[in-house]
């Protein structure tokens, strides 16, 4: 049977419990233990589809074509946990079992409550993580999102205090993660903050086991870590000092120095061997020595929420590490051209052009002009989902003279539809979890800088999109902009064109798929990582 590890946090939103959690997982793995991993989010939207990314931060997708939230993300990054819909559960989700059951009839006619109705879902779907493909886990962690006192976490709080009742105190623990500010005026690190969030806890019926707590920039003296042990009634070994670590993946080799990994099994009673942490080393160390810098143009929306794209983010540090480089990521604003700007003017600086995902029609001009630049000068180019569109857009306006080609997206009525709805998307009309979600099946063609990028003829990467390429401009793309359709889905009606490329361009690539969602840090995304080496050999040839 697997034990349980609860992680939750105190005090501010966004204190780190993902990166925790994720971090945790790794250093029980390396130690030899199966994990499994999941987010349990207090917002009532069913999932995070519907939300806007520049809000909540990016949309995170699972094989199974889950979306879930972008701590999933770093699970995937660390860990080796297998990630489903399993993995992320909202109280919309528990709301809508609870109700589409008692409709049914299931709870026989008894009054439905937040205790034990919401509560026993909740529990049910924290058992359901470690059954059938997960069955043989050893240490399953949970990560309750939002912060200790907020309304919406309390039946989830509720809920984890009862499952320690049920299955015995050495069978599961809590860590807590929470803020520990710095007043500049006072010259210190305060814990009072901890002590009221862990007060909370306690006040619901829940004794945090570890308390991690964020310094920022400072790290936790002797004196604060005693003073937080004997206030919380936790042991001196189990507060960890976690200030901000630079680079990021070195944030589990500072609570592997700190003990945490030895602190939860003792907890768990759990043997396990020490593990080899070499090969992580090495990536931390590959980050830190790199001292050549390629810089990529990110053509698209303003963007101020950082976490909007993460996955794109991290997939060029992976990107960087294998190129022993660091990728400088810069935003450029698409309106800038749609105003006059001239693409070779703003962009000439730069080392490789990117086209990210997207929705929504402000800024397509201007990314069709940014395109446009790249393929005429040979600049190397990578184009994801919206960015693959915007490609043939724009090849079909320039090669084939046909100036009103569009994706029926921005224009129903344009007389060349290159990009078009997918067939089983006519008709939808709800907007959650319908878009083409999850991996799926993509056969590369041999000869193509895509195939020799993998190293396989077949291929999984993970959709989420409504619209696809028309085929009845492929064969003309072909003849007139060199257009190499690189991997297809196959499909009973017709095959989905999943990655393009040009014959004669150093490196211009495009996919249909989001390939930054399976990348991490020890194995690299080789669309990523091909890319930068273009890019690399783009700066040094330019001196």
């Amino acid at each position: 049977m697997p034990k349980y590890v609860f992680v939750t946090g105190g005090v501010v939103s966004s204190v780190g419990k993902g990166v925790l959690a994720a971090s945790l997982g790794l250093l029980l793995e390396y130690r030899g233990l199966k994990v499994a991993m999941m987010k349990l989010d207090p917002y009532i939207n069913v999932d995070p589809g519907t939300m806007n990314p520049y809000e909540h931060g990016e949309v995170f997708v699972t094989d199974d074509g889950a979306e879930t939230d972008l701590d999933l993300g770093h699970y995937q990054r660390f860990t080796h946990a297998h990630l489903s819909q399993k993995s992320n559960v909202t109280t919309g989700g528990i709301y809508n079992a609870v109700i589409q059951k008692e409709r049914r009839g299931e709870y026989l006619g008894k009054t439905v409550q937040v205790i034990p109705h919401i509560t026993d879902e909740i529990k049910s779907r924290i058992r359901m993580l470690t059954t059938e493909e997960n069955s043989d886990v050893d240490i399953a962690i949970i990560e309750i999102g939002g912060t200790v006192g907020d309304i919406e976490s309390q039946p989830f709080l509720e809920a984890i205090r009862q499952f320690k009742l049920e299955v015995g105190t050495r069978e599961c623990c809590y860590v807590h993660v929470t803020l520990v500010p710095y007043i500049e005026a006072a010259g210190e690190l305060k814990t009072k903050p901890t002590q009221h969030s862990v007060r909370a806890l306690r006040d619901i019926g829940i004794q945090p086991n570890v308390i991690v707590c964020r310094t920022g920039s400072h790290k936790l003296g002797v004196d604060q870590r005693r003073k937080v042990a004997l206030f919380c009634d936790v042991s001196d070994n189990a507060i960890i000092s976690a200030e901000d670590i630079t680079p990021f993946y070195a944030i589990p080799l500072n609570l592997k120095n700190q003990g945490l990994d030895d602190t939860v099994l003792e907890l768990l009673d759990i043997e396990a061997p020490e593990g080899d942490l070499s090969e992580w080393r090495t990536i931390v160390d590959r980050l830190i020595s790199a001292t050549e810098v390629v810089r990529i143009a990110a053509v698209g929306k303003y963007v101020s929420h950082n976490d909007a794209y993460k996955s794109i983010n991290e997939a060029f540090v992976h990107a960087g590490i294998a190129n022993e480089c660091k990728v400088q990521l810069e935003w450029v604003d698409s309106e800038c051209f749609e105003q006059g700007e001239d693409p070779e003017k703003v962009l000439a600086d730069y080392d490789g052009v990117l086209i990210g995902p997207g929705f929504g029609s402000r800024g397509i001009e201007g990314k069709i002009k940014a395109v446009r630049y790249v393929r005429e000068n040979k600049k190397p180019f990578f184009g994801i989902c919206l960015g693959m569109q915007i490609a043939v857009i724009e090849m079909t306006r320039t090669c084939l003279g046909r100036p009103e080609a569009n994706s029926t997206e921005f224009n129903t009525e344009t007389p060349d539809p290159v990009v078009s709805l997918l067939t089983e998307q006519l008709g939808v009309q709800a907007m959650g979890g319908t878009m083409r979600l999850g991996a799926y099946r993509c056969e590369l063609k041999a000869g193509t800088k895509v195939r020799a990028a993998y190293g396989q003829d077949v291929i999984g990467e993970r959709h989420r999109h409504r619209y696809e390429f028309n085929n009845n401009y492929r064969e003309p793309l072909e003849k007139a902009a060199g257009l190499v359709v690189s991997g297809i889905h196959p499909k009973i009606d017709h095959e989905l064109v999943e990655i393009i490329e040009l014959e004669d361009h150093p490196w211009f690539c495009a996919s249909q798929f989001h390939p930054e969602f399976k990348s991490t840090p020890l194995n690299p995304q080789p669309l990523f990582r091909d890319f930068v080496k273009a890019a690399l050999a783009c700066r040094r040839e330019r001196g």
